[in-house]
């Protein structure tokens, strides 16, 4: 009896749908901030290689491709798509995170809101000092200013979660706070400076569209085929009429209804973050850092970066102006106010947090490429001193809280020592 024939083995499908378990596992990953921030890095280094390596007029040519119809300014580079769309999500989650930061979290209570809101606030305008200082005498100086006022959120959680694992979790309360805060204030800035001319017509349109998204989360309509595309035309109407488009994503945010109906398991806003976030940290964010790090540094514009007063201005501003001004706000608001630092919490922690936000990565390059757009070279150079700051930020952060991560360690074991004695 002649055996059946084998049954030709199945072709291997390289790019093949995930099974539903893998996906929900691949997505849960994308949630933690060890991974976002691992992502955004890669990526950043990614964009830096390619636009210094032989293939740096392809890079070019990439970022540069114009893809989308004329109708409503919708003609644009792909550099563009990834920092006006692509970034609309990121700070649609953002909007989401401070919508919460006010319902439940550090800032419902005006009491405790205080310290990181003026710690925010003063870390965004002491290194607005400082670039303006360093800076001083170039005669684009004043185009750059809000460039080293912004904390990248994702990336501070990311160095925090690694270098910090030991740490009160007060503390990342506090980074998260700030950063929220901080994230809306930049853009507050992006809205108002950087913007130069407004249609009128389409602001009212955009105006008009997000109080009917506002009314229908009022109304209870959850419907997908209803909430997607209204937010995608208020993306639209806000691009249309000359404020970034970035800001429709956190008025999204705050405008998604966060409190649970009887009859729901948890509130729209949570909901779309849960699903937004995986997208967000594994998509966007690192498909901008690879569009915007591409810093190029052969030639002159090494020395350049060292010498020029626009990158030592705005290195100077995240490294030396974020943590004096997030540290001597924290401090001067618990020293002249009712205002009380978490009991959790030493102040040589919040000196390490106050590093930490340096790191101006995501927020800093967009709020350059917006400052120097008429002057590549400039902006090459801006670029180049957000990169300079926030690694040196990132590095002496990560000491400090090395540091600290040792001293509670040792405090969990001699607390250890004295239950053991005393039993």
């Amino acid at each position: 009896m002649t055996p059946p024939p084998a049954r030709p083995a199945a072709p291997l499908r390289v790019f093949a749908r995930l099974k539903r378990i893998e996906r929900r596992h691949v997505a849960a990953v994308l949630r933690t901030e060890t991974v976002g921030g691992a992502l955004l890095i890669t990526f950043a280094l990614v964009g830096l290689i390619w636009a210094n390596s032989p293939w740096s007029g392809a890079y070019e040519t990439v970022k540069d491709t114009v893809v989308g119809p004329h109708l409503w300014h919708l003609d644009l580079s792909l550099a563009s798509w990834a920092a006006d769309f692509l970034l609309a999500f990121f700070f649609l989650v953002a909007g989401i995170e401070l919508k919460h930061e006010l319902q439940v979290g550090e800032l419902s209570e005006a009491r405790a809101a205080v310290l990181p809101v003026v710690s925010a606030l003063c870390g965004m305008l002491v290194p607005i000092g400082v670039y303006l200082a360093v800076s001083a005498g170039h005669q684009h100086a004043a185009s750059g200013w809000a460039v080293p006022t912004a904390t990248d959120i994702a990336f501070a959680l990311a160095v925090l979660a690694v270098a910090g694992q030991n740490l009160p979790s007060a503390l990342r309360a506090f980074l998260l706070t700030l950063a929220v805060v901080d994230d809306l204030g930049a853009i507050i800035i992006i809205a108002v400076a950087y913007t130069a001319n407004i249609d009128a017509v389409a602001l009212v349109v955009a105006v008009l569209l997000m109080i009917a998204f506002y009314l229908a989360q009022r109304l209870r309509i959850t419907s997908l085929w209803l909430n997607v595309p209204l937010g995608l035309v208020v993306w639209i109407a806000v691009h249309a009429s000359g404020i970034h488009a970035t800001v429709a994503g956190v008025a999204i945010g705050l405008m998604l209804r966060g409190t649970r109906d009887d009859e729901e398991e948890s509130p729209p806003a949570e909901r779309v973050q849960w699903w937004l976030q995986p997208f967000s940290a594994g998509f966007c964010v690192p498909v901008f850092a690879v569009m915007s790090a591409g810093v190029s540094i052969g030639g002159d514009t090494f020395g350049a970066l060292f010498t020029d007063r626009i990158p030592l201005a705005i290195a100077a501003g995240l490294f030396v102006g974020k943590a004096v001004g997030v540290f001597g706000g924290a401090y001067l608001t618990a020293r002249f106010t009712r205002a009380e630092l978490s009991d959790e919490l030493r102040w040589s922690d919040i000196a390490a947090v106050a590093t930490l936000t340096g790191v101006g990565f995501t927020v800093s390059l967009l709020i350059a490429e917006l400052a120097f757009e008429d002057a590549p070279d400039l902006l090459n150079l801006a670029k180049g001193g957000v990169l300079e700051g926030s690694l040196l930020s990132s590095l002496v952060a990560v000491v400090l809280l090395r540091r600290r991560n040792r001293f509670y360690i040792q405090l969990c074991g001699d607390e250890d020592t004295e239950d053991t004695r005393e039993e």
